[in-house]
C-alpha cells in the first residue's frame, strides 16, 4: 500500500480509549517459509478465541511484549497455533496485534509465526456460523465481515502456513495422519499444496492429495489422533523421523492445561482462555516451562 500508512488501534476490552496500539500497514504481504532454524526461546499459544485481554497479559508475563505492547522478546520466537478465530468479539484486534508484532520483532532479529487452524481455514472461507454475531451484522450499512478477500487482513492470512518446523520442533495445529503422511511430502511441499485453495476448503476436491490435505479428519489443522488417543505411538515415531524433527507441538483439541503425550513427544497447548485459565508455553533451550497468568513457571520437560 503506498505511503506505508500507520494507524491506532482502540483496546476495547480495556474501556479506556487512551489503551490502544499502533498498526504500520506494510508495503506488500509475502508467503511465509516453512522451515526456520531454532532461536533460543520461543513462547508457543493457541486457542486464542478473539480473546485480546488474555492474550496481551500472557504476552507480557512471557516477556515477549511490554506493557505498551513493544516487543521485549529479542531475537527469539513467538508461535500461535491456530483457534484465533472462533467465539470471541475482538478477533480482529488480536489479528491486528498479531499483524503488528511481525515487524516490530523483525526489527529485533525476532519472528512471529502464526500458523492457520481449522477455526482460520473457515473464517478466511466466510464461514460465520460459529463466530461472534459482531462479524456477521451490518453497522452503518456496511459489512463487519473482514475476511471477504478485500482487505489487507485477508491477503496477510493467506500468507500463512498450516504446519512449520522450527529446527528440532514441528508446529501444526492438528496433526499429522497416517493417510497424509504416506504422501511423503515435505512441509513445504505441503503448505505449497494447499495455500492456493484455502478460499476453496468447503468444496470436495476431486484431487485425492488435495482431499487428504483438506479432509476434517485427515487435514493436519483438522486432525486429533494424537491427544485423543487414536494415534500410534509408531505414527508418531514415523513422523518425527519423516520431518527429522524431535517434538511435534499441536493446538487441537482444547485442554485444560499445557501437557505432553506419547512420553513427551508430542505437545498439546490450546488452552480455553474465555475460561480464565490461560498459559502458554516457553520453550528455553532444551527446557519447556508451562507459563500461566498469575502463576510461577512450571517446568514441564
Amino acid at each position: 500500500m503506498r505511503g506505508n500508512p500507520k494507524f491506532a488501534l482502540v483496546m476495547p476490552s480495556t474501556n479506556k480509549p487512551n489503551k490502544h496500539f499502533s498498526v504500520k500497514l506494510k508495503e506488500r504481504v509475502v508467503v511465509e517459509k516453512s522451515d526456520y532454524r531454532r532461536p533460543n526461546k520461543l513462547f508457543v499459544l493457541s486457542g486464542i478465541e478473539g480473546n485480546l485481554r488474555q492474550l496481551c497479559k500472557l504476552l507480557m508475563r512471557a516477556k515477549v511484549v511490554d506493557k505498551y505492547l513493544h516487543w521485549t522478546f529479542e531475537d527469539n520466537h513467538l508461535v500461535l497455533i491456530g483457534n484465533c478465530f472462533n467465539s470471541g468479539d475482538e478477533i480482529t484486534e488480536c489479528l491486528w496485534l498479531v499483524y503488528s508484532l511481525e515487524e516490530k520483532a523483525k526489527r529485533e532479529g525476532g519472528h512471529v509465526h502464526f500458523i492457520l487452524g481449522n477455526n482460520e481455514i473457515m473464517g478466511i472461507n466466510g464461514n460465520w456460523r460459529h463466530l461472534h454475531p459482531h462479524y456477521a451484522v451490518r453497522k452503518n450499512g456496511s459489512s463487519t465481515a473482514l475476511y471477504d478477500g478485500n482487505n489487507q487482513l485477508w491477503k496477510w492470512l493467506c500468507t500463512k502456513n498450516i504446519i512449520e518446523r522450527i529446527g528440532d520442533m514441528l508446529f501444526v495445529y492438528g496433526g499429522m495422519a497416517k493417510e497424509v503422511l504416506h504422501l511423503n511430502l515435505s512441509v513445504k511441499q505441503i503448505n505449497d499444496l494447499t495455500r492456493p485453495h484455502y478460499t476453496q476448503a468447503r468444496n470436495n476436491f476431486s484431487d485425492p492429495v488435495l482431499s487428504l490435505l483438506f479432509g476434517n479428519d485427515t487435514s493436519p489443522f483438522g486432525y486429533r489422533g494424537y491427544c485423543l488417543g487414536t494415534a500410534s505411538e509408531e505414527l508418531v515415531d514415523a513422523t518425527l523421523q519423516h520431518f527429522d524433527v524431535q517434538t511435534i507441538i499441536t493446538g487441537h483439541p482444547l485442554i485444560n492445561r499445557i501437557n505432553t503425550f506419547y512420553n513427551g513427544k508430542v505437545f498439546n497447548v490450546n488452552m480455553n482462555h474465555t475460561s480464565g485459565i490461560s498459559e502458554g508455553l516457553l520453550i528455553s533451550k532444551d527446557r519447556f516451562y508451562r507459563v500461566a497468568i498469575d502463576k510461577k513457571r512450571e517446568r514441564i520437560k
